[in-house]
């Protein structure tokens, strides 16, 4: 991906319009696979058009073609079948960190041989929880390069030797969706046993009700999930819009000094975990209507009281609420920040270098995040990095409303989950200087 910077400037401090969001990434991920696995019975409706889920529904496209044609081996985009001679076994998803957890269970199911590697952050980001899992159900997977990272080599048509099966809870839900996933596939299904406290429960939600959507069934008793061998039924999957988009229209709102927003298709009784958002956005006066088949947002001054907030069961919020409490000089305290640092980048880092570029620092003690803004303050003009990381650029962008300039790194790093981010800011009037 180029390093083609943008400067965003907004003049006026009022925020008004409509925002139409591309679909959920993280419903979308989990229907792609859900639709691949169903050998045709499932469909999957608004798929999204972040980058990560084109990926992962051209890989699956390309999958259910080969097996219709008979062809072994994944192979780069071909026209008709006599074009492949030399199959490629190796599959390169970028930055996709939920495609890498997907597929990594998804072929162990599959009767091929395939390496599956990624670009050179993920294959820092750690996999072998997931590895170490599905060893235990009886795959055969090889780490290619450094144990416990990809690349890994899948060997496919796993021959199944016990349905039962630890994880830790505490790491990435995106572990326990992998599993979660193809259980109705294995012959012996799946008693997945959660050790410790579940980080991100919404998401491992979602998937079990996307799941029982499409015919799966399921027990969920303390620790333990169970999911037996069973087909899927002949459904359709409609994926809603993104929450975790809409966030950062809830910041947007958060640091006007007037916003009124409609966000057309979102629900209050949404799949998505992060619809929490709502309610963290009410403490910064942002008013929720659900009407019109959509939600409309508006800014109503009012003082800020709550001084804690509890991330472990929406992560994916963390740098935008952290980005408005700095901004606004809100010394609040974060927990359940524990998985940010394997996600696209160490973000509990990445938060730290630039946020001290307003004056605040973000202090860790444990597992205790707590804001010191007794130094903050509004420069002209700031120039963010964004570590190769979608979030990063999505969460800063807000402070064009309070600085003169903001100079964001690699703006096309937004593609990985909300591709029209920038044109979506020009709509509301953020003048957007770049590619």
């Amino acid at each position: 991906m180029s390093k083609h910077n943008i400067i965003l400037t907004k003049k006026s401090k009022s925020v008004k319009g409509i925002i139409h969001l591309t679909g959920s990434k993280s419903e979308c991920n989990r229907a792609l696979i859900i639709e691949a696995l169903s050998n045709g019975k499932v469909k999957v409706e608004n798929i999204s058009d972040a980058a990560d889920a084109v990926t992962l529904a051209g890989i699956l496209r390309e999958e259910v073609r080969d097996k219709r044609l008979g062809i072994s081996g994944h192979h780069s985009e071909i026209e008709n079948k006599s074009e492949i001679e030399n199959p490629k076994s190796e599959i390169n998803i970028g930055p996709a960190g939920t495609a890498m957890r997907f597929l990594t269970a998804y072929f162990t199911l599959q009767d091929e041989e395939v390496i599956l590697t990624g670009s050179e952050r993920m294959k820092q980001r750690p996999i072998g929880i997931l590895v170490d899992a599905l060893r235990e159900l009886g795959a055969e997977i090889e780490y290619v390069e450094n144990e416990g990272f990809p690349p890994i080599k899948l060997k496919g048509s796993l021959v199944q030797r016990s349905n039962k099966v630890s994880i830790k809870g505490n790491i990435s839900s995106q572990y326990i969706t992998a599993l979660l996933l193809i259980a109705a596939r294995l012959p012996l299904g799946l008693e997945l046993h959660i050790e410790g406290d579940l980080t991100s429960r919404p998401y491992v939600e979602m998937t079990l009700a996307m799941l029982q959507s499409a015919g799966i069934q399921h027990t969920w008793e303390e620790n333990v999930i169970s999911i037996s061998n069973q087909e899927f039924a002949e459904t359709s999957l409609h994926i809603e819009p993104d929450w975790s988009a809409a966030s950062y229209w809830y910041a947007i709102a958060a640091l006007a000094d007037e916003a009124e927003l409609f966000l057309p298709g979102l629900t209050q009784y949404s799949l998505q975990g992060d619809n929490v958002i709502t309610e963290i956005m009410a403490n910064f006066g942002i008013t929720s209507q659900f009407r019109d088949g959509g939600v409309y947002l508006q800014k109503e001054v009012k003082p800020i009281f709550r001084k804690i907030f509890d991330l472990k069961e929406c992560p994916d919020l963390a740098q935008t609420i952290i980005v408005v409490c700095a901004a606004l000089g809100h010394e609040a305290t974060f927990t359940g920040l524990e998985t940010l640092k394997i996600k696209e980048t160490d973000r509990i880092k990445a938060l730290q270098n630039e946020l001290a570029k307003i004056g605040v620092k973000l202090i860790e003690k444990g597992q205790v995040y707590k804001l010191d803004c007794s130094e903050k303050h509004i420069p002209e003009r700031i120039f963010v990095n964004t570590y190769d990381d979608h979030r990063m650029a999505m969460a800063f962008a807000p402070l064009a409303l309070l600085i003169n300039e903001v100079e964001i790194e690699d703006a096309q790093v937004v593609e990985k989950s909300y591709p029209a981010f920038w044109k979506d800011l020009k709509k509301v009037n953020f003048e957007v200087k770049g590619p």
